[in-house]
């Protein structure tokens, strides 16, 4: 069966409904859906052990549910298998390499399994390589290459036939900076043309290349939003200040608008209001009024670790709500 042109891709590439799966008595998801858009990368977050590369799993056809349904670009992947595997692109947390061939003999492998016709595979070749930053390592064994194109070789096969869905499950695991950069600029290109799904724990993975966050905790989807209201989620508002010549901490706190003074060393203060009643341009007439010598003052942002936190403790606590 022919691929889907990218023009004629559906808008909801990728749609799960009510997935659940277990171990033995051990039940791993519980009760999860999802959408993928096209043209969207979707960050699947999570601490190590939250369910993601399950989840994958199951989305990519490798796992069967146990119970609920997967659709891939209109496609039923338990009822038509085959066709719904044509339009996605997987690289497991361990890229599916076979280490003594080339970079070019693997590929076209891959190409050929992914049942690219015989006369596209050397343009579908070049274009994945192109693509991955891989035409200098073309002729090399898989097993010279360093971590990090090893890994781009990962992504080039799950790209060669040019799928609809991409789906990469902690691409950047054991990378060193350069190498983590270089891959989420091409995550990033590739959410031009496909639609991506991409498993992580780590937030500056979010920050750096998603659309749209999914938080799953203990197997369950708890949050779902974009990236930047995930920023915003719980912002702190506030401004750390530093004086040379600080007030009475009374002086601080009885400001119109301060919620909150707390010292945090002899000469700076963590300062906190409400979200409506910014008190800063009163402080800063203050200081100059009473001559406290304002240094410094710096807004206060929450960082993603402190939000994902927050996220994950507030959905605790409505499991287990304190007697």
């Amino acid at each position: 069966m022919p691929l889907t042109l990218p023009n004629a891709t559906p808008q909801i590439t990728l749609r799960a409904r009510n997935l659940t799966r277990s171990f033995g008595k051990q039940q791993i998801i519980h009760d999860l859906s999802l959408e993928l858009k096209r043209g969207e990368v979707l960050g699947l977050l999570g601490h190590n052990g939250a369910g993601k590369s399950t989840t994958l799993q199951m989305l990519t056809g490798c796992l069967l549910p146990g119970s609920g349904e997967i659709d891939i670009c209109g496609i039923d992947l338990r009822k038509a298998p085959v066709q719904a595997k044509a339009h996605i692109g997987y690289l497991p947390e361990t890229p599916p390499l076979y280490r003594e061939l080339t970079v070019d003999d693997f590929l076209t492998f891959a190409a050929r399994l992914r049942g690219v016709k015989p006369e596209e595979v050397s343009g579908a070749l070049s274009q994945a390589c192109l693509r991955c930053g891989l035409e200098s390592a073309r002729k090399k064994i898989i097993s010279t290459l360093s971590k990090g194109y090893q890994q781009r070789v990962g992504i080039a096969q799950a790209i060669i036939h040019s799928p609809a869905v991409i789906v990469l499950d902690e691409p950047t695991v054991g990378l060193d900076p350069a190498q983590i950069r270089d891959i989420r600029n091409l995550i990033r290109e590739l959410g031009n043309t496909s639609s991506v799904i991409l498993s992580t724990h780590l937030l500056s993975e979010v920050e750096s290349v998603c659309d749209r966050v999914e938080i799953m905790h203990h197997g369950r989807l708890i949050y779902s939003d974009s990236s930047r209201q995930m920023q915003d989620y719980g912002q702190t508002t506030g401004f750390i200040i530093t004086l040379r010549q600080p007030p009475e901490l009374s002086e601080l706190r009885a400001i119109s608008g301060v919620t909150s003074a707390e010292p945090l060393t002899d000469n700076q203060f963590r300062i906190l209001h409400t979200p409506e009643d910014n008190p800063t341009s009163l402080v800063l007439s203050q200081a100059a009024c009473h001559g406290w010598q304002l240094e410094q003052l710096t807004p206060l942002h929450a960082t993603l670790e402190d939000i994902f936190v927050k996220i994950t403790g507030d959905e605790s606590a409505q499991k287990d709500p304190q007697p």
